[in-house]
């Protein structure tokens, strides 16, 4: 009753902090800088942040956030929370600030260590995709809501990976066994990438590179809820908020549980 009491209140905040970005992103009245790991963050970001920030400190005073776009507390001030706030105020800036629209807002809330709900915006499209632990994925364009499941992925169906916009292809080809025929689907934003495996449009997704926990924290739960799950390059689980950093590992997002992904994906 808890989670399914708090899914409504993160959508509309989700919803506001992502049409506030288009806002930003059709008027082009933002500023952009460069963060100290060399990635870009926007105004724009800074503003979904507090949008999205206002609505959680109103809506549960007690639960603490963390913020991609907030200094991060030392593990010894929060590695004992019982739940908390992970947001990612906008997934993808790169994509904002190369015009392709590819960029989403995401809120999860994590619960002894857990994902245990998650909600994607993608205000391009003006969809929500949205998981409670135990209650299914579900993807809203509107007023239409449908539950969403992995594919059922067919041999000797070609493998349809997410692949990025802008990173090089090579590596992701180098996981892959020789032989295995394979259609990429290129998109940008790591949750949205990761949203495609959810709702069926793709098989897996690949990531390699630097990422962070509010990077998987909402989709985690989504992935999962829909039938997928997401483990690191060695096929361990991943874990949230055990270390000093929030980095995540590589990781894949994989879509129908009993295919053989150890021999279809080889870390190297």
């Amino acid at each position: 009753m808890f989670l399914s009491s708090l899914l409504e209140p993160i959508k509309t905040a989700a919803k506001e902090a992502g049409d506030r970005l288009w806002q930003l992103y059709q008027s082009g009245d933002y500023q952009q800088e460069t963060k100290d790991d060399q990635s870009p963050v926007t105004s724009a970001d800074l503003a979904a942040n507090d949008i999205i920030m206002q609505h959680l400190q109103v809506l549960t005073p007690t639960i603490p956030i963390i913020s991609e776009e907030v200094q991060l507390l030392p593990l010894a001030k929060r590695q004992h929370w019982p739940r908390y706030w992970l947001i990612d105020p906008m997934d993808g800036t790169q994509e904002f600030v190369a015009r392709s629209g590819d960029f989403a807002v995401s809120i999860a809330l994590v619960e002894h260590g857990w994902p245990a709900l998650g909600v994607i915006y993608w205000p391009k499209e003006q969809v929500l995709y949205y998981a409670t632990r135990g209650h299914g994925a579900f993807k809203q364009q509107g007023s239409k809501i449908r539950r969403i499941q992995v594919h059922q992925h067919q041999q000797p169906d070609p493998l349809r990976v997410a692949v990025s916009r802008r990173q090089a292809r090579e590596p992701i080809e180098q996981l892959l066994p020789h032989g295995q025929q394979v259609h990429y689907i290129p998109l940008g934003s790591c949750s949205l990438k990761s949203c495609l495996v959810a709702e069926g449009s793709a098989d897996c997704y690949v990531r390699l590179g630097p990422t962070g926990e509010w990077d998987t924290g909402a989709v985690h739960i989504i992935v999962e809820e829909a039938g997928g799950k997401i483990l690191d390059s060695s096929f361990a689980p991943l874990s949230y908020n055990q270390r000093e950093s929030l980095a995540n590992p590589n990781f894949v997002v994989m879509g129908q549980a009993d295919l053989p992904w150890p021999q279809l994906i080889q870390p190297q």
